[in-house]
């Protein structure tokens, strides 16, 4: 897709301008000319009115193709790359100053700031072709010179560093000022590497660092090579997570026609390799609940996988948009499912989910949120109110006394978006697994009451429907609880679920929300607390006054 006339011959302007500035002070770094010198200062004005016009332009273009989603990341694209190269003009202006600190100019390494200038303008000069002709070989060219600079300004660094503790009071000013100077020119770098990327977002459609496409190429060739593929990828965001992973569909069609599917995931290494290994965990413990990893791909800081795409639908969708039949069905299907991982990957070991060291954990994040949760205790008439802070460390002793009688493999973040449910093949499958571990079940199955709780919706049709359905999980969960002794399992529930309806406030924004699930932590804490040590064996969660309304 092409860019606006307009815009395309502003954006032209300011690269013919930015890169004359460039220019300029690499005659400067050579001249030490005062003309040249004011003529870079003098030129801020033209700079920011071309990127004014493109960002207006841009925003206008937007409003008239919402609908596009190519089309706007395009022109969202074009916006920072003008505001990238006005800040390269900037950082001209920046050395011009710098250099009016320096008393001797032999103490400046002119001829290595001439050389990587002459790299940073002939990077500037191709940005124009590479949008035209969406040419993504061309963008990532860009981008290497940043690690030129970049190696460049550490050897300066280094050299400078030294030079400054041997220096007794000689030529300390001018270092400092040449300094300064290496670093405007590395920052050059940087930028070139953001006009880089914003390149090669636009091509793509969506937001790609450079370690991030080279995971995707990795991750496509090998999708091409197992299923022999020739065509060019059509990609597709399904979510950015709140741990910063991004989540893209990734589709190819091979010479039949044949359409492949497959889910790119990427992120932090750390974040990554733990899902990886849930993953992998489960097809040792469970097989078939969790989907195949077709790649793995480390660059840099971050890492990729490339998964195997699901058929079916999240527990969430079929929640909120399908019929009770297959609701019901869903439903069944993933109590029988849950049944048989309890069952086969049960062991003897006692354990302690530790759900009020959890929610401690989490609270400052929630109370950053919703600063009016937090609050001492309180005295009305001759009754003190404690303050959750208060019930949690009560909590938190009393909850020593209740270890899970045995242990089971769970899928840690439980949520009914993680869910997915195959009408067709009649199966449940789990994904997001990065949390996977052997703990007491009644984490997963509080998680995932107060996940369905959690969704935004006020249909009240929806949200009986809702309650009926936690109700009949909790009815299932506790059958399960009895047959195999589980005599604590409603004070574990009731702390687990305090921990999910608290913690899970950190994400609610909406304030009558965030409230009911904060009361309704703080009535199970209270509960819990009011159960004496010799009858815990009969406490009950009332699960349908919890989750009514």
């Amino acid at each position: 897709m092409q860019i606006d006339k307009s815009i395309r011959e502003n954006l032209r302007f300011l690269i013919i301008e930015v890169g004359s500035q460039v220019s300029n002070l690499q005659t400067y770094f050579d001249t030490h000319s005062v003309t040249v010198a004011k003529r870079i200062l003098d030129r801020r004005g033209y700079t920011n009115n071309l990127k004014t016009s493109i960002h207006s332009s841009c925003l206008a273009r937007i409003e008239q193709d919402k609908n596009v989603r190519n089309a706007a990341s395009l022109l969202r694209s074009t916006e920072s790359v003008a505001t990238d190269l006005v800040r390269i003009a900037e950082l001209c202006r920046d050395c011009i100053q710098q250099f009016g600190y320096i008393e001797n100019p032999k103490n400046l390494p002119s001829r290595l700031y001439v050389s990587l200038l002459g790299r940073i303008g002939k990077g500037i000069r191709v940005v124009d072709l590479a949008i035209v002709n969406s040419d993504i070989q061309m963008a990532l060219k860009i981008g290497r010179i940043e690690n030129k600079l970049d190696c460049a300004y550490k050897k300066l660094l280094r050299k400078y560093t030294r030079d400054l503790q041997l220096q007794k009071k000689k030529n300390t000013g001018d270092l400092i000022a040449a300094l300064f100077v290496a670093h405007s020119l590395e920052q050059m770098g940087d930028i070139l590497l953001n006009i880089s990327e914003s390149i090669i977002s636009a091509n793509l459609g969506q937001p790609f660092n450079t370690d991030r496409y080279h995971s995707l190429q990795a991750s496509v060739e090998l999708l091409n090579a197992v299923e022999g593929n020739k065509s060019e990828l059509v990609l597709e965001t399904v979510a950015q997570t709140k741990s910063g992973s991004g989540i893209s569909g990734v589709s190819t069609t091979d010479e039949k026609g044949v359409e492949h599917l497959a889910i790119f995931k990427d992120g932090q290494k750390r974040k990554v390799k733990e899902e990886r290994q849930g993953v992998e965990s489960w097809h040792e413990i469970f097989p078939g609940l969790a989907p195949k990893i077709l790649s793995y791909h480390k660059q840099g800081q971050s890492a990729s996988l490339l998964i195997e795409h699901l058929a079916g639908l999240t527990f969430e969708q079929i929640l909120l948009h399908e019929p009770p039949k297959l609701l019901d069905q869903t439903l069944k299907q993933l109590q029988k499912t849950l049944k048989s991982v309890w069952n086969e990957t049960r062991t003897k070991k006692a354990v302690s989910a530790d759900y009020m060291g959890q929610l401690q954990k989490r609270l400052g994040d929630v109370y950053e949120l919703h600063p009016e949760f937090m609050h001492s205790d309180m005295q009305i008439c001759k009754t003190t109110e404690k303050s959750f802070d208060n019930l949690l460390n009560q909590a938190k002793r009393y909850e020593k006394k209740l270890k899970a009688p045995f242990s089971v493999y769970i899928h840690g973040d439980f949520n009914v978006d993680n869910i997915i449910y195959d009408p067709l093949e009649k199966k449940i499958n789990f994904i997001d697994l990065h949390r996977s571990s052997y703990m007491d079940y009644v984490q997963d199955i509080s998680v995932f009451m107060v996940s369905n709780y959690r969704l935004r919706v006020v249909d009240p049709v929806i949200r009986r429907r809702i309650c009926d359905l936690v109700c009949n999980f909790y009815d299932f969960s506790a059958a399960y609880a009895k047959t195999r002794k589980d005599d604590y399992f409603d004070l574990r529930l009731a702390l687990g679920l305090a921990r999910s309806f608290a913690t899970s406030t950190r994400f609610v924004v909406d304030k009558t929300l965030a409230r009911a699930m904060w009361l309704r932590a703080r009535y199970l804490l209270e509960s819990v607390l009011l159960t004496d040590p010799k009858q815990m064996h009969k406490y009950r969660v009332l699960i349908k006054e919890l989750f009514v309304g």
